[in-house]
């Protein structure tokens, strides 16, 4: 899932039009993290559907972790401001689509890589949540 998304996004860092990859960036995202999330168990739905305690020890964990995306409704703007946090990636990528060729891969490359480590770090934190969650409470 992540390295399909990954590879989409770099295809559209080809695009000689400006930001239209990030804004396939954004839409992805859009789509990607609430999947992953709901995979988990761990959408804001899902989460608000089981036990108040369950629910409870599900965003202490959220907190704890850190995990920036689990257990909300993802919308655009912490979609951009995922991709603001991401920020001196997103302008190299930009700058370097410019430049004949080298310029073209750099800019896929940064595209990809930036994708797959934010799926990849939202996998990763919906894996320690529910892992703990099991672990600690034995649910």
């Amino acid at each position: 899932m992540a390295t399909k998304r990954a590879v989409m996004s770099s295809c559209a860092s080809l695009v000689p039009v400006p930001l239209a990859d990030v804004t396939t960036d954004i839409a992805l995202l859009m789509k990607v993290i609430p999947a992953i999330s709901e995979k988990f168990g761990l959408s804001k739905d899902q989460i608000d559907e089981y036990k108040p305690n369950v629910s409870i020890a599900i965003y202490e964990l959220i907190k704890k972790w850190g995990a920036d995306m689990v257990g909300k409704y993802i919308t655009k703007e912490i979609i951009i401001q995922l991709l603001k946090k991401m920020g001196i990636r997103i302008t190299a990528k930009q700058a370097a689509k410019y430049v004949p060729i080298l310029g073209q891969a750099i800019s896929v490359t940064i595209s990809f890589t930036a994708m797959k480590l934010i799926i990849d770090k939202h996998i990763n934190d919906c894996y320690k949540i529910v892992r703990e969650l099991i672990e600690s409470r034995g649910i």
